[in-house]
């Protein structure tokens, strides 16, 4: 039988562990029953830095319950590498990622054991059915941000986030990926293990509050996007083509009004409008050159992407 893991990157979440815990615990239980796993699968929770109760609350679970693990990180590192923390920590044949606010639906871990089971799956991908309970704005974004990132050459599957089902020899093929701009939700397609995916519908968090506001958001699909695709910097070669071969044909243009005719009228618009235009495309260009030298920056220095404080083990 195979031994399960199940990493829950967590921060500031007091409000849902212990019933995020109940749901987990008893689906091992149920899993145990079946036969699917051995008696020594894990629950492994990875506190990022939690400024509430929360790592309080995993080293209580982790007295009375010899099933869970808890892992301090030594201060807040952001959600994606609080994750891999825990990916490259747990022991197990398998590892299942799944977040603490209970929007994922638990029960599908089942399948996704299955599959690695029967299957022989080595990555298996939790992808929403809908995202009804999302509001517009939220759901309009997030289509947006993956057919800009597929158009762009990424890799990466439609409405999944970080729930999925690893095993060993792709979490040891994880291991190998050493940027520090991680997006998990793209480097793990780029693995090529068999894989498949399993459905489920997505609920509103349990309790408390959402860790990824639209700040968040925007700077994890900036930094998808970005840390993927050099389509960016191809399409600033483009736009500058672009604009000379339109500044040749006004160049033309004006010459041959100023010679053969007496249309021309002097005036600040045929000047302060083209130096506005050139100089916006500018200094859109001077910006997406300084996200990737910014992304060489960080990854030259080669710093670590966390430190473990302690466990509970």
């Amino acid at each position: 039988m195979m031994k399960l893991a199940i990493a829950v990157p967590c921060y500031n979440e007091q409000e849902v562990l212990d019933e995020t815990n109940n749901r987990l615990t008893q689906l091992i239980d149920r899993l145990l029953d079946q036969g699917k796993v051995n008696p020594d699968s894990r629950i492994y929770y990875i506190d990022d830095g939690s400024t509430d109760r929360t790592w309080d609350i995993i080293e209580n679970l982790s007295k009375h319950q010899p099933s869970v693990t808890g892992i301090k990180l030594s201060r807040n590192v952001g959600h994606q590498h609080a994750l891999l923390a825990g990916l490259l920590t747990a022991e197990g044949d398998a590892i299942v990622s799944i977040d603490a606010d209970l929007q994922d639906d638990v029960s599908v871990i089942e399948q996704m054991v299955d599959d690695f089971n029967l299957r022989k799956v080595q990555i298996v991908y939790g992808v929403r059915k809908q995202r009804n309970s999302d509001s517009f704005f939220k759901r309009t974004t997030a289509d947006l941000f993956y057919k800009v990132l597929r158009l762009m050459g990424g890799e990466i599957i439609q409405h999944h986030a970080d729930f999925r089902l690893m095993g060993r020899p792709a979490i040891e093929g994880l291991r190998e990926f050493n940027e520090v701009n991680l997006f998990l939700r793209g480097i793990i397609p780029l693995l090529g293990f068999k894989s498949s995916i399993v459905y489920y519908d997505r609920t509103a968090r349990f309790a408390g509050t959402s860790k990824y506001p639209f700040k968040k958001m925007l700077a994890l699909a900036l930094n998808g996007i970005t840390s993927f695709s050099v389509v960016p910097l191809r399409m600033i070669t483009a736009l500058g083509f672009v604009v000379f071969l339109l500044s040749a044909v006004m160049g033309i243009w004006v010459l041959t009004n100023a010679l053969l005719t007496d249309a021309m009228v002097p005036g600040w618009a045929s000047t302060i409008l083209p130096i506005y235009f050139l100089g916006g495309i500018q200094v859109l260009c001077i910006g997406v050159l300084g996200e990737y030298i910014g992304k060489i920056y960080k990854e030259t220095k080669q710093r670590p992407r966390y430190f473990i404080e302690k466990t509970t083990d």
